[in-house]
C-alpha cells in the first residue's frame, strides 16, 4: 500500500480538516473518532507518513517509535482508561480491514469492549 498524502489523517495533520484533539506533541496526534464504536474511541496517529504498522517498524526512527508508543500510553492515562482496561487495535491492509492508509491505533474503553474478533 502506498502512502496517500491526501488521506483524511494527512489532511487532519495539515489542519485542513478539524478534529477533537486530545493530545499532541512533535511526533503524535490523538483525537476522538468521528464515528465512535465504544463509549471512548480515540485514534492515535504518528505525524510521519507511514501507511501501517509494518511500514512504521521498517522506516520509523527509534525516537518516532518510542514517542508513538509512549503517546498511546499517555493518552490512555489522560482518559483514565488504565484503571479498568482498554483495547488497542491497528488494522493492517485489506484483509485486516484498514480503511485509511496512514498508521493509526484505535483506543477503545469506558465500557466492556467485548470479543477480540467476531466470526
Amino acid at each position: 500500500m502506498n502512502y496517500d498524502k491526501n488521506n483524511i489523517f494527512a489532511k487532519i495533520l495539515r489542519k485542513e480538516i478539524p478534529c477533537k484533539k486530545i493530545y499532541e506533541n512533535d511526533h503524535v496526534l490523538a483525537f476522538h473518532d468521528i464515528n465512535p464504536q465504544k463509549k471512548i474511541h480515540v485514534l492515535v496517529i504518528p505525524k510521519g507518513e507511514f501507511t501501517d504498522f509494518d511500514d512504521f517498524t521498517k522506516r520509523a526512527t527509534e525516537i518516532e517509535m518510542k514517542e508513538f508508543l509512549k503517546g498511546v500510553s499517555h493518552v490512555s492515562g489522560l482518559l483514565g482508561l488504565e484503571k479498568k482496561g482498554y483495547r488497542v487495535l491497528s488494522n493492517i491492509g485489506q484483509d485486516g480491514g484498514q480503511e485509511v492508509p496512514h498508521l493509526h491505533f484505535h483506543l477503545f474503553g469506558g465500557e466492556r469492549v467485548g470479543k477480540m474478533v467476531e466470526k
